[in-house]
């Protein structure tokens, strides 16, 4: 079932092979390291002071590019600082949180840039979020102001009764380039873009006050269940993924850095954007992504660099061939989430040299980058982290007779876990009770304490690292932990199948959960009866009988998050009842050699229990 090959796995002979391709980077990862490194809680730090530096080194060059929109590093600059200035002007100070609601577009941009440099904490809303939910985001935070773009007015209007903010504290920005036009505010709200016009285009003099401790932005999570858990991402960190993420990109002053992912999320906002930065380049942003469009703006922004999660990379190879898919100048992309089955063909078809994938979270203090350019891999890390022995059916660490834990070998996996330090703290969630489930002390002698990532990695040498599931994800079924992640790539192996995704079902009078796989197919492609057949065997084939798919569901589309993450919940709570969805139903019956069709009545015999699973 593992994805890993002896090829992948990593020594120093394999780094030094790599070592002539960075000799050109060097110069520029040197300069990252130094600053990621040098921070501490109290030095002056941050996204406002690092953008200010990428403004003397070139003031003319593009910083920003929407549409038919472009703004220089000084054009950009000037704005935010008449937008900070505004909030200063009314009292707003470092370690205030205002909640920003705006979609991809320059106004959110130079907001942000603006609260940086007064050290006001960017609360980045999910600009799909409504009701009892959006309510919750905001007040969890407790802000002063919200700025929301008119496309997201109407989510807000009807909640701002239960809001706790001053209701002269709501500011709103038109759909349009406000820069030209400023618009006329509806009832109720603020026009910001009317309002900052008479201040000064001068650098505030805060930038330099805020230090590395203080909060950038608040990253909600996206997670399919419960209530968002605001994250603390502080100047600090944002440092580090500058200093590491964006300078390894190494990108110069003629590069264009594309991005049409959500800019509440942290992969967009922090990992893209500090790529541009670091390189003086220019951030060419969409609204939404478009499969459709993505190849034709990479060529009208004329993209050198584009980022990515895994899901977009799927939708991109879906896609019919076009004389697009090479007409462009770009050779490198920075993300996360590429699945092994396509990572090669991707490369090839699209003509990428390099793919920057990394590991990190919004709440954690341990990030991977690929800076080696190896397959499969998150990448290397400068940063402390262990990984260690994992007992799936407790569902801990394991500890020795000491009560140490145990580093996993090479080629083996484990819980990735990262080492609380002075320069690899844990700035956490907003709530107490979450940071202490999430710290793991005493991991190998007295005192120490390590964050618990959740993840399940496989060490592969050389500080290198695979990730191989999510602990949420698993489930169990014939007294064995299933990893979804694994079954995910098989099933994705199958070449009439595009994506899959995986999850447990409960079977009445069985115990755990059955694995079932809602399974996209490749335009114009249907399951036939030798399908049904084939695809038993090659489960079979590659995987253990418990990780074999019980269902299957034929999906047209596959639900996702803003953030590209799979919408789980739903397909769970329909699970296999063909009354719950119209979509095609398959189950593998014990001992059957083909999947067969869910009619009413095999789904009234599985839950009659005539069926032995």
């Amino acid at each position: 079932m593992s994805q890993t090959t002896q090829a992948d796995l990593i020594g120093f002979t394999d780094v030094a092979e790599r070592l002539p391709q960075l000799i050109n980077k060097l110069p520029n990862i040197l300069t990252g390291l130094k600053q990621a490194y040098i921070r501490t809680p109290n030095t002056p730090a941050g996204l406002g002071l690092a953008f200010e530096r990428a403004v003397k080194r070139n003031p003319y060059g593009d910083a920003l590019l929407f549409e038919d929109q472009r703004y220089s590093y000084k054009e950009l600059n000037n704005w935010a600082n008449q937008i900070a200035h505004f909030y200063l002007s009314i009292g707003i100070k470092k370690g205030d949180a205002i909640t920003v609601m705006i979609e991809n577009r320059p106004e959110l941009i130079a907001t942000v840039i603006a609260l940086a440099k007064i050290g006001v904490t960017t609360a980045l809303v999910n600009t799909s979020q409504t009701g009892k939910v959006l309510t919750h985001s905001i007040n969890l935070v407790n802000p002063v102001a919200v700025i929301v773009g008119e496309e997201c007015r109407a989510a807000v209007d009807e909640i701002r009764q239960d809001l706790n903010i001053a209701q002269d504290r709501i500011h709103w920005f038109t759909d349009q380039n406000t820069t030209q036009d400023p618009g006329t505010a509806p009832q109720g709200f603020i026009n910001l873009a009317e309002k900052i016009q008479q201040f000064p285009k001068f650098n505030p003099s805060t930038t330099q006050s805020v230090k590395g401790k203080d909060g950038l932005f608040y990253i909600y999570t996206s997670g399919t269940t419960g209530l968002p858990k605001a994250v603390v991402f502080t100047n600090s960190r944002w440092t580090l993924a500058y200093g590491t993420y964006g300078h390894v990109l190494n990108l110069g002053e003629d590069d264009v850095m594309y991005c049409t992912l959500p800019l509440y999320h942290a992969t967009g906002m922090v990992v893209c954007w500090c790529g541009a930065i670091a390189g003086g380049s220019a951030l060419a942003i969409r609204r939404k992504f478009s499969t459709s469009a993505f190849w034709s703006d990479v060529k009208k922004f004329n993209a050198s660099a584009i980022g990515y999660v895994g899901e977009l990379c799927r939708y991109l190879m879906d896609a019919p061939a076009s004389e697009l898919d090479h007409t462009h100048r770009v050779t490198k992309m920075i993300g996360n989430g590429m699945r092994p089955n396509i990572w090669g063909k991707f490369k090839e078809r699209f003509g990428i040299e390099e793919i920057l994938e990394l590991y990190a979270s919004s709440e954690g203090n341990v990030g991977f980058s690929n800076v080696f350019n190896f397959n499969n891999t998150v990448g290397f890390s400068p940063t402390p982290y262990a990984i260690v022995q994992f007992d799936k059916e407790k569902n801990e660490a394991i500890r020795d007779s000491h009560g140490a834990c145990q580093k996993v070998k090479k080629g083996e996996v484990g819980l990735l876990i990262g080492k609380i330090t002075k320069r690899s703290p844990f700035d956490g969630y907003t709530d107490p009770e979450k940071n202490k489930s999430v710290i793991m002390k005493d991991v190998f002698k007295k005192g120490d304490s390590y964050f618990i990532t959740g993840d399940l990695v496989r060490d592969i040498g050389f500080r290198h690292a695979q990730f191989v599931d999510r602990l949420g994800d698993t489930f169990r079924w014939k007294g064995e932990n299933v990893s979804t992640t694994e079954v995910e790539n098989i099933c994705s192996e199958y070449p009439k199948i595009t994506e899959a995704v995986v999850y447990g079902v409960e079977i009445p009078n069985t115990n755990g959960r059955a694995g079932m796989a809602a399974i996209t197919l490749h335009d114009g492609e249907e399951l036939t009866e030798q399908d049904l057949s084939q695809l038993a065997v090659e489960f079979k084939k590659n995987l253990p009988a418990y990780a074999v798919p019980v269902f299957l569901r034929i999906q047209q589309i596959v639900e996702t998050t803003g953030t590209f993450k799979y919408q789980k919940n739903k397909l769970k709570e329909q699970a296999f009842n063909p009354e719950k969805t119209s979509d095609r139903l398959l189950v593998l019956l014990p001992s059957a050699n083909a999947y067969c069709d869910v009619t009413a009545e095999v789904f009234a015999n599985i839950e009659a229990y005539k069926y032995r699973f």
